[in-house]
């Protein structure tokens, strides 16, 4: 990756005050004045917009999250919360050159009002903080041993004086924390974890942990509260348990969230989709609500999940383990011969997984006509209709390969391999869409806010520097109207095969916005889809919850339904949950690429 620009450390949010060795005294208290001038003012008391909303001309901002062009919002680093929702700050791309800016970092903004609580921000100095903790590998030395940070943004390493070193060894990784010092010179800083040796691949987890602000410890009120969990009563709810439901996942999962079942229905079929009930035990304000939502997702990396929920409900009462009894909110539907989906009907059931299989098992099954005792025939039938009726809509299918990272006993990297992309994780893939179709619509039909999963089209900037690009390829993109997702797929299957294929995969991603999550609805470009929501995963996407209470207040299928309170503060919870989801992705992929 490549490093990001040096960078000045500073508390956010305090006076961005000049190095007193180079100035006289005397404009200390001006410019202390103009200083002043940058901190964002309080709102109203009375919670109206006026000037309470207005930002100074310069001012440090944090990073939150992404618009659908891929482009950074940010918001105010200091900020009262009691002052009502901070003013939106769009902020405009980087030079070439530099990295993007990533949720999380802050940097001091140069500040343009646009509109109504909105701003136009461009960078003027990214800045890396005066940190509580210090992530990094520690080098034994005389006198003094020192950290070296493993922030690629950090400029300098830190000293560890005599006795403050933890027995740590060289070549460790090391979380330390500052000392107070009053000298010119390295900081010091006291090592409080030894953390493992920088060649053990589980110690890289822990840096992109560390480095992202990652949660990895449940607040102990939230643990408790999923200690009090219990197994769930069919009361009110639908009776599933004679239906064979099987959950297909990978061999190492452990979080079962999603079920499926299908069967010959006339010309087409029936198919039900059937979802951990989460709602069930997280409940809106609780302990595990809010942490939760603080992490937004759960993030996968090679030795370890850091789970969005504690694993007595991930990997227990929420895990729909094979033969035992399991809430759920699930979605029935009837599709045709060609796919189309004819009808829906959602509600909360009681269900009992039939078999917890692999995409492994199915696939060789399937091949070998072996039915393991289950339906798969139906199955793989309501797959190949739904793969028809994508046909038919024309998306654009990139299907990128994942890699794979396998670890010895002693935790190094044995194999980094492409992971297989089989029938069976796209049959699973058709029927989650099909269900978060059909819970979009549902909402959409009740006129329930919905927090949905938006991707919006290219820009027109990014079409015509990809126009450009696959000329140079002989390969010609029609000018003069909005690309439709089939145009672009056309391209790719064009150049499937040959060495081009790559670069040009690559550079028809690069054309693509990033998707979102937003309570205002779009579109989902790529899957050719007008409304899309995501319902399937709410034991590792908070996002998924939130949909699921909406289900059940606006399907009155119980009291845990989604509050008002939450319906109020969906855009600031959609700009988060996105923050999050890009923090996990960039984690992810620095704990592959070390």
């Amino acid at each position: 990756m490549t490093p990001a620009p040096r960078s000045t450390s500073i508390h956010p949010g305090e006076p961005l005050l000049p190095n007193p060795l180079r100035y006289p005294k005397r404009p200390f208290r001006s410019m202390s004045r103009g200083v002043k001038r940058m901190q964002p003012r309080r709102a109203a008391p009375d919670g109206r917009r006026g000037r309470g909303d207005a930002l100074p001309e310069a001012l440090v901002v944090q990073i939150t999250g992404t618009d659908p062009d891929g482009d950074a919002l940010a918001r105010p680093a200091a900020w009262d919360k009691t002052a009502g929702p901070p003013p939106l700050i769009h902020m405009a791309p980087e030079p070439r050159g530099r990295p993007a800016l990533v949720p999380g970092e802050r940097v001091l903004a140069r500040l343009k009002r646009i509109g109504a609580g909105r701003y136009e921000g461009r960078t003027m100095h990214r800045l890396a903080e005066v940190p509580g903790r210090i992530l990094g590998v520690f080098r034994p030395g005389h006198p003094t041993a020192r950290i070296v940070p493993t922030d690629r943004r950090a400029k300098a390493e830190w000293v560890v004086p005599p006795g403050e070193e933890n027995s740590a060894e060289g070549g460790e990784i090391v979380l330390a924390e500052p000392l107070p010092h009053h000298r010119l010179g390295l900081k010091p800083a006291r090592v409080i974890e030894r953390l493992g040796n920088m060649g053990d691949a589980r110690s890289v987890s822990l840096i992109a942990i560390h480095t992202h602000d990652i949660p990895e410890d449940f607040p102990e009120t939230a643990l408790a509260e999923a200690a009090r969990a219990r197994a769930t009563r069919l009361g009110r709810r639908t009776d599933l348990r004679g239906i064979p439901l099987v959950t297909i996942d990978g061999e190492d999962a452990r979080d079962f969230d999603d079920a499926v079942f299908a069967a010959a229905d006339g010309d087409g079929f029936r198919l039900i989709v059937a979802i951990a009930d989460v709602a069930h035990y997280v409940r809106p304000g609780s302990a595990l609500d809010l942490a939760a939502r603080n992490r937004g997702n759960s993030v996968y990396f090679p030795d370890r999940v850091v789970p969005m929920l504690p694993e007595a409900l991930s990997n227990g009462w929420c895990s729909l383990k094979p033969m035992e009894d399991r809430g759920c909110l699930f979605v029935e539907m009837r599709i045709d011969a060609r796919g189309r989906k004819l009808s829906h009907s959602l509600g909360r059931g009681l269900m009992r997984s039939a078999a917890r299989l692999t995409y492994e098992q199915v696939q060789q099954a399937h091949e070998r006509s072996d039915e393991l005792e289950l339906p798969l025939p139906a199955l793989y039938g309501a797959f190949r209709a739904l793969l028809a009726a994508r046909e038919a809509r024309g998306t654009l299918d990139l299907d990128l390969p994942e890699r794979k990272v396998v670890l010895d006993e002693d935790g190094r990297v044995a194999s980094v391999s492409p992971r297989p992309r089989l029938d069976s994780h796209r049959l699973i893939e058709e029927f989650m869409i099909l269900a978060n179709v059909a819970a979009a619509e549902e909402l959409e039909r009740h006129h329930h806010p919905c927090m949905y999963r938006i991707h919006a089209p290219p820009s027109d900037e990014k079409i015509e520097a990809l126009r450009s690009l696959l000329a140079t390829f002989g390969i010609r993109l029609a000018a003069g109207k909005e690309p439709h997702p089939r145009d672009l797929d056309r391209i790719r299957r064009k150049v499937a095969g040959t060495p081009e294929a790559p670069l040009v995969n690559e550079m028809l991603l690069r054309s693509q916005s990033q998707a979102a999550y937003s309570p205002d609805n779009i579109g989902h470009f790529g899957l050719a889809l007008a409304r899309y929501a995501h319902f399937t995963s709410p034991i590792r996407r908070y996002a998924d919850l939130l949909v699921h209470r909406s289900l059940i207040r606006c399907l009155k299928l119980g009291k845990d339904g989604v509050t008002g309170e939450e319906t109020k503060h969906l855009p600031d919870t959609a700009e988060h949950i996105t923050a999050t989801e890009r923090r996990a992705q960039l984690a992810e992929r620095e704990a592959i690429d070390r």
